[in-house]
């Protein structure tokens, strides 16, 4: 076997055992793991549909599906330590680019948007994770380090090292400027994740709260003035009687 070869399959595997602790030895996961199985027959029917053996390719990478139940087109192009954590329901389109050590959970569609023959998947950058559920569609590009929640579906670029919830997808979290030391489980950085919506509710209430405050300023106001009118009569009426019976 090719020595870069070997490397590159001992790369893989030990890609999983790094990032699942349920991985106990290269063994199990070559023979237990339907993410390996998947990458390791997209890494032969990429092969073949490179030097433009289209059929077959096909072929094998449907019989990959069948047996994984992990869909990977063979004209896609998938970098070096890519890791599919469960992995049934993963679909990849043919146009999907995706760098170096990213993981992707199960039921995750890099999906296209067109009937075109050009470009209409997803580009991802190094480093990111996408949690179970995720849909990301069309040819958008999510940047270095990002982050997409479960079941979000996303129709726009994401910047790097955000963190995308929600449908459509949302930033609920910038980049960090020091790097995140806890391993980001199903695209979630955080137990202490915000909420959009709970956000939105929250600058809601404290609006109410203004106006009201506001509103209870003006009617305070209203009848400080309406008793200073209501003593200036009185005093205009006491002036009249009194000249009149002078």
């Amino acid at each position: 076997m090719n020595p870069t070869i070997y490397k590159r399959l001992i790369e893989d595997i030990d890609s999983f055992m790094a990032r699942d602790p349920a991985a106990r030895s290269r063994w199990e996961v070559i023979l237990c793991y339907p993410g390996y199985h998947a990458l390791m027959g997209y890494r032969v029917s990429n092969a073949l549909w490179r030097h433009k053996w289209r059929l077959l390719a096909r072929f094998l990478s449907n019989i990959s599906k069948i047996l994984s139940g992990i869909e990977i087109h063979p004209g896609a192009t998938i970098g070096r330590r890519f890791f599919i954590d469960h992995g049934t329901g993963v679909v990849i389109g043919e146009t999907s680019e995706i760098g170096d050590d990213v993981m992707l959970y199960q039921g995750v569609t890099l999906g296209g948007t067109s009937l075109e023959k050009g470009k209409r998947h997803p580009t991802l950058e190094d480093g990111v994770v996408v949690g179970s559920g995720a849909q990301v569609l069309g040819p958008l590009i999510v940047g270095a380090g990002a982050r997409i929640g479960a079941n979000a579906v996303v129709l726009k670029d994401v910047d790097k090292g955000a963190t995308m919830v929600g449908i459509p997808a949302k930033m609920v979290m910038a980049r960090p400027k020091e790097p995140a030391p806890d391993f980001p489980a199903y695209g979630m950085p955080s137990a202490e994740l915000p909420d959009p919506v709970a956000r939105s509710f929250e600058t809601m209430r404290a609006q109410i709260s203004t106006l009201a405050a506001r509103i209870e300023q003006l009617e305070a106001e209203r009848a400080a003035g309406g008793e200073s009118a209501d003593a200036g009569d009185d005093d205009r009426e006491v002036t009249k009687i009194k000249s009149a019976g002078g």
